[in-house]
């Protein structure tokens, strides 16, 4: 039996974006392109209707803009993961759409290649946050003074000594796979400790506990 292929919902108020992004995945033997929306509001909509693997969404629309929709979307429990499309990496929405729950981010002049592998790892429950830029894009945004007041200590001394190294790790850009060589132990254990943390800290995936790390100050900018 063959794999199932990623289903895929294109949220752009451009067509051109929109019709190039589906033309480039529908390639891919793997990717289906669902559905496409030209709004936040649309997108979310859609989103209930088709329960799409991964949606990649704008942040500057019309009516709804990404970020909010990407908030109303993770809110409703939805299982579909939103990758962020932006025109640079250090902008500030990309920071605020990664706090309200995106589980990565590619700029718009992405590679065919790069585009499809981005939507496999995000679909696979992976961050798509490389941590050169992670680091780049908190920095850039504490110096502004955007990033908020850290969370509450009570929060990081819910994990244990293990899991916050696990966390830091996470923060830093390592795989699992890399995460368990480094602590020499075994994936599986290692998916153990990102679970408990995820659950501990009340978030979503990899990505939002990578923010938190930086928030928290468990990983310094810089």
């Amino acid at each position: 039996m063959t794999a199932p292929k990623i289903r895929v919902l294109i949220v752009d108020d451009q067509m051109m974006v929109r019709e190039g992004f589906s033309v480039l995945l529908n390639a891919m033997p793997d990717i289906e392109v669902v559905g496409e929306a030209v709004n936040g509001r649309e997108a979310v909509a859609k989103v209930a209707a088709l329960v799409p693997d991964v949606v990649l969404m704008d942040i500057r629309m019309p009516e709804l803009n990404g970020i909010e929709a990407t908030r109303e979307i993770v809110a409703g429990g939805e299982k579909s993961k939103v990758l962020v499309l932006t025109t640079f990496d250090l902008d500030e929405y990309v920071y605020q759409a990664l706090r309200a729950g995106a589980s990565g981010f590619l700029l718009k002049d992405a590679s065919a290649r790069q585009l499809a592998d981005g939507v496999r790892v995000v679909a696979a429950g992976e961050a798509l946050l490389a941590p050169t830029v992670t680091r780049r894009l908190i920095t850039e945004f504490s110096k502004l003074g955007a990033i908020p007041k850290a969370p509450a200590l009570s929060q990081v001394g819910d994990l244990t000594e293990r899991e916050t190294e696990v966390l830091v790790l996470i923060a830093q850009g390592l795989s699992n796979a890399e995460i368990a060589s480094h602590l020499v132990v075994a994936e599986s254990t290692i998916k153990t400790h990102v679970s408990r943390i995820l659950v501990k800290l009340g978030l979503r995936d990899r990505t939002q506990a990578a923010v938190f790390a930086y928030e928290a100050r468990l990983v310094t900018p810089g």
